[in-house]
């Protein structure tokens, strides 16, 4: 993969398609391959480009604390690098706080905003419910085959897992994740860490306008339904859907219905614009 140099940092990415440039960004310990369903989806129509969050992937470690300032700055950074002057910007659980801070702070360089089972705060990322501390706990603890099947548990509906060969199914998940589904990488605590400490929801109603499509999964606990439904409500004239059986991971286990969506929703704003 390419790099640049950013804010004492390297950033690897990828790009490929050609048309009107898609930036997509990745959430908590999920590098830029996990955007390959997309990329390899959308390219025969947009200029598709996806990045390691740094401390991850081909991306330099982090050293000290992190932030959404500094994720949003190295988003900036890889327009900047590609010479995009706009972009269409879609982002995935935390990508998607780092896509609408981005609009706040830049908002011309913002064709559109796509949402994808994300938050309208960092604090609702997180959050330490009773099922997700019982799951991110066995994610790290106990045998490796009991860590995979619990992130599993985090990223697909149990229709999903019923029945299924769970090993078989971690190893073709962990291809999107860039390790096994067991390892953890360090740079987790602080991106959830970046993300509490982050909130601008009060805000996001200065995004009215922008078009902007919010997209939830029916079964994701996460980031839950009711969050996304919120945050389209707060930006005025945005679009919400809702994937039925699926969880938090439906751009990777469902990706013919994001592609479609994402599809319909970027050629919209294209024939749109002047």
């Amino acid at each position: 993969m390419p790099t640049f140099e950013h804010s004492a940092a390297k950033i690897a990415y990828q790009t490929q398609g050609v048309g009107p440039p898609v930036l997509f960004i990745q959430g908590v310990g999920v590098p830029g391959c996990g955007w390959r369903p997309q990329l390899e989806g959308l390219a025969d129509r947009f200029h598709c480009a996806a990045f390691d969050h740094r401390g991850l992937g081909g991306s330099s470690p982090v050293e000290g604390r992190l932030s959404i300032a500094d994720l949003v700055g190295d988003t900036l950074a890889l327009m900047d690098h590609l010479g995009w002057a706009d972009a269409h910007l879609v982002g995935h659980s935390m990508g998607g706080v780092i896509a609408h801070q981005l609009a706040l702070e830049a908002r011309a360089r913002v064709r559109s905003l796509s949402l994808l089972c994300t938050f309208t705060r960092g604090k609702e990322a997180a959050r330490l419910s009773p099922w997700i501390a019982w799951v991110g706990l066995r994610t790290r603890v106990g045998s490796r085959p009991m860590r995979r099947r619990a992130f599993l548990e985090m990223i697909l509906p149990a229709s999903a897992r019923w029945g299924a060969d769970l090993e078989a199914l971690a190893a073709h998940y962990g291809t999107f994740f860039g390790r096994a589904l067991a390892d953890q990488p360090p740079v987790v605590m602080k991106q959830l860490q970046a993300l509490a400490r982050h909130d601008e929801r009060a805000r996001l109603h200065q995004l009215g306008g922008l078009p902007t499509l919010v997209a939830s999964a029916a079964e994701d606990r996460l980031a839950l339904p009711t969050y996304g439904r919120t945050l389209a409500g707060l930006i005025r004239g945005a679009r919400y859907y809702q994937f039925a059986d699926a969880a938090h991971g439906v751009t990777i286990a469902r990706p013919e219905l994001v592609n479609a969506l994402l599809a319909e929703h970027l050629a919209a704003v294209e024939a749109a614009r002047p």
